[in-house]
Order: structure tokens, then sequence, then C-alpha cells
């Protein structure tokens, strides 16, 4: 069995070797405007304060002022890219797939541009606007995140609306060219099952049959209903029929849907809970990924990897993002689902670490010195 520093290094040779510009890649159909936020603790100066480092103390906070007020001072660190959609997009771009993304990423005053903090992306990728995009205030602490969304725009990204803005046969020649499919953000789009049944209705069937794969990322769906996961996991095994389609899931998410699966969470470790999910969901992957380590299931077996945690990381808002896209780009590749693990955790590991998305050529050397778990 191989260690866990041998198997980053094995799969930093094999990415190193790799061609990811072979595969090209479609995605959809959100897009966020994230502000990245501190909490102000104290203030020492107009240009110097003390961040409020936990959630933890933030809820303390809230708690002690039920039933009178609390005032809170909010610092805009940083603006840029958000949303489940464009943050992995933008990652596998960066890693080198040919890039074509559909979403709402608009700009304001004209949502047939494009939003100034989508340009960069622009430069990396084919950029298809559906409408403005939404806005997420990420407030960031040293143990999690607590992201505030107005949402108005997602309910706006409708199959008819993505007919109207790109239209059948091109949508359908986009699909077709492409190796890689990411549909993701289902609990944000409220459309997006009725999305994807157009999807296995009237576009993959149309398709020729080179190989493809399909990621889907449901985004927290606490706040859906058993019934809606349930009709969700209904139509993706009509998708995964017709292409294979590899579930993400954070443990959260995890557990929600071992639920809606009548699988209880707590009677397996993690790996047997993705082989669990998956004979239940009947998808080809379930890849299940808390902050420290991860696992997956696919019909060879499962596996798990301890990934390269940190506890004071530079950004967290977009980590979940990227570890999706590194094992996507892992998938592709056709890399043992250990390596596949072990790339996942690693650009999500620099990614938290550097506050930006690698390319292959940090990201081989990143897994190649793979960081112990702080």
């Amino acid at each position: 069995m191989p260690t866990r520093q041998e198997t980053a290094k094995e799969t930093a040779r094999l990415l190193a070797a790799a061609n990811l510009q072979q595969f090209p890649a479609v995605m959809g159909f959100d897009g966020f405007v994230d502000d990245i936020i501190d909490v102000v603790q104290e203030r020492a100066s107009v240009d110097s304060y003390t961040r409020l480092p936990t959630m933890a103390q933030l809820a303390q906070i809230v708690s002690d002022s039920v039933n009178r007020s609390c005032n809170m001072e909010l610092v805009v660190k940083k603006q840029k890219l958000g949303g489940n959609g464009p943050i992995m997009a933008s990652a596998l771009a960066t890693l080198g797939l040919p890039m074509t993304y559909m979403g709402t990423v608009g700009d304001l005053a004209d949502p047939s541009g494009i939003h100034h903090v989508f340009h960069d992306f622009a430069k990396r990728a084919t950029l298809i606007s559906l409408t403005s995009p939404a806005i997420t205030h990420a407030l960031e602490f040293n143990d999690g995140k607590v992201m505030l969304g107005e949402l108005a725009p997602c309910a706006r990204v409708s199959w008819a609306r993505i007919l109207e803005v790109v239209g059948l046969e091109k949508l359908i020649a986009s699909f077709d060219s492409a190796s890689f499919l990411g549909l993701v953000n289902w609990t944000m789009l409220p459309h997006m099952t009725d999305i994807w049944q157009h999807v296995a209705d009237e576009i993959l069937p149309r398709l020729s049959k080179k190989p493809r794969r399909i990621f889907i990322d449901l985004a927290d769906p606490k706040k859906r209903s058993q019934a809606d996961i349930q009709s969700a996991l209904a139509v993706l095994k009509k998708l995964n029929a017709l292409t294979p389609v590899c579930l993400g899931l954070n443990f959260s998410e995890a557990e929600q849907i071992a639920a809606a699966l009548a699988i209880k969470s707590a009677d397996f470790p993690l790996p047997q809970l993705a082989e669990q999910i998956r004979a239940k969901s009947n998808l080809d992957t379930i890849v299940i990924h808390p902050t420290e380590r991860a696992a997956a299931a696919n019909a060879s077996g499962s596996a798990e990897f301890r990934g390269p945690f940190v506890k004071e990381p530079k950004i967290l808002t977009g980590a979940g993002d990227h570890f999706n896209a590194g094992f996507a780009a892992a998938l592709l590749l056709n890399f043992p689902l250990e390596n596949a693990l072990a790339m996942a955790t690693a650009i999500s590991g620099f990614y938290v670490r550097n506050a930006h998305s690698p390319s292959a050529a940090e990201l081989a050397t990143f897994l190649e010195f793979l960081p112990d778990p702080q």
C-alpha cells in the first residue's frame, strides 16, 4: 500500500505527463459576484483592525444579542468572481481545459455584456451571459464561512432562457464538442432539475459517442425538501444512463443525500458512505470531501486520501469548487481513485494557501512536495 507522500508524488508524475487541452469542457449555469469579508472584532485606527477569528464567536455575539441588538462592522477585503460554476470552470481553465461557460455572468447595467469580475476568466474561456450575476457576501473565519446570498438572478435561469440566448442547435453542437459537462449549483438554481431533464431528453441522445463525463454539485441542499432532492436524484439517474455522472458532495451534503436515500450516514466510514450513496443513487462516481480528507467510490471500489489541511487559510470561498475541478480533471485523465483524490485535495490546498488557482505545472510541483496537514 503506497504511503500518502508516495501517492502524491505518483499523482504529480501523472499530471506532469498529461495533456488537459484534449478535453474541451462546457459548464453552467450560475455566476456570482463574491464579496470576501472580515467581521471586525476590534478597530485600532482608521487603517487597522483585528478580525473576528471564528464562527463560534460570531454565533455567541448573535446569541448574546437576542431581544436586544448588535452592530457588526464588515470590511470587504476582496471582490471576485463567484458561484460554483465559474470558480470550478475557471480552475479547470487555468489547468488547461478549453472552457465554454454559460451562466449569470452579465454586466449589472447590460446583462448581455460581461461583469468586470469575470473579465480575467474571459481571457481563458468563452463566456456566454444568460443574465446579470447574483451576489454573495462571504463572511470568512478560521473555522468556516457564512455565505449571505442575493439570488434573484438565479431564478431567471431556465431552459427557455438558455434556448433564447444560445439556441438548441448551437447548444447541441457545444455539448457534442465537449469531453466534460459541468452542470452545477442545483440548490440556488430553482429550474435546474428541469434543465437536467431537458439535457437528458433533448441533448444527450443527439450527441456523438465520444467519451465524456458529467459532473454535478448540488451546493448545500439543506433548504430544499427531501422530495426535491429525490426528484433531482431521479433525473441524475436518467443522465447517468446516457453519460457517466460524478456527484460531488461535501460532508454536510453527503449526510443530506444519505438521508434522502434512507442511508444512516453515521453507520459508515467515509469510503463506505460513498459506496452506499453510489449504490442507492445508481450514479457512476460519488466523491465526498470533508475539510481534512476525502473519499470516493466507483465501480472499481472506494478510496480515501488525507489532504493538506491548513488551519489559517488565506481564502476559503471556492475551496470546494477547486476540489471538484481537481477531481473532475483527474477523472478525465482516468487516474485511479486515490490519485484523483490526491489531485483534488492538492488543488484545494494550493488555493486556500495562495488565494489563486494553480496551473497544471504549479499543481504538479505542489503534489511533489505535498504538505502535511497542520
